[in-house]
């Protein structure tokens, strides 16, 4: 029996060291769970109940892209809440700007939002922008249905904490990513965050296995296209 994806967010949170380097945030899940033992990976998980409610501050995200798919697009101000939740229980990260936008709109009801509220941050919805989403293959006992978000700029600086679920959080140079043993659907996501940086316009990806032999390549969206283009190997 093929067990159906859930619903889920990640968050790929760059930024720029004093000294210049580019970096990302990753944690190693623990070795005890069940899906991903042991990898590194971007803050993230499953939708919440609480993620389909208003967080009670201005919401606004920037425009989607055109190829994004309709799925996503109905229910985008979802996953953004669920990948700010997620980033914030994991590595215990606030994304959040001060000023007049961090006046909550209505009385956060979920935690998350009241931390916010406390910090006096509002939480960096405008700075979200979705990349990619990934499918994980049919064989897998637990299976998502992952869309990735990109944001970068100067987030806190100092030690990181969790719920436990991530360990050896850290920021770590772009460069250096590839020697961790980094999942590999994360490092698929990773590289297309830097390609959508370079290239704003470009269409979001959509990494999944196909074919019986269960070789992976991932498809890209492309504008005007019913069927995806194949674009090289990968997993998800």
């Amino acid at each position: 029996m093929t067990v159906r994806p859930i619903d889920a967010a990640g968050l790929v949170l760059l930024r720029r060291e004093k000294d210049g380097t580019l970096t990302v945030l990753l944690g190693r899940r623990h070795r005890d769970l069940r899906f991903m033992p042991g990898a590194y990976v971007f803050p993230g998980g499953r939708i919440d109940r609480a993620d389909r409610r208003p967080s009670g501050f201005d919401e606004e995200l920037p425009a989607p892209p055109p190829a994004l798919d309709r799925e996503t697009r109905r229910s985008l101000a979802v996953f953004a809440r669920a990948a700010l939740r997620e980033t914030f229980e994991e590595t215990g990260l606030l994304l959040g700007t001060a000023g007049r936008r961090a006046l909550a709109l209505a009385a956060p009801r979920a935690s998350v939002w009241s931390a916010f509220r406390r910090a006096g941050l509002a939480p960096a919805f405008r700075h979200l922008r979705p990349v990619a989403r990934a499918i994980t293959p049919t064989c897998s006992p637990r299976r998502y249905h992952t869309r990735f978000f990109l944001a970068e700029g100067d987030w806190r600086r100092g030690p990181l904490s969790g719920d436990g679920e991530l360990e050896d959080l850290d920021w770590v140079p772009v460069s250096e990513a590839g020697r961790l043993p980094i999942a590999e659907v994360s490092a698929l996501v990773l590289a297309e965050a830097l390609a959508h940086r370079a290239a704003p316009g470009r269409p979001p990806a959509l990494f999944r296995w196909v074919g019986r032999d269960m070789r992976p390549c991932f498809r890209v969206a492309r504008p005007g296209s019913r069927t995806p283009a194949r674009s090289g190997t990968g997993q998800a």
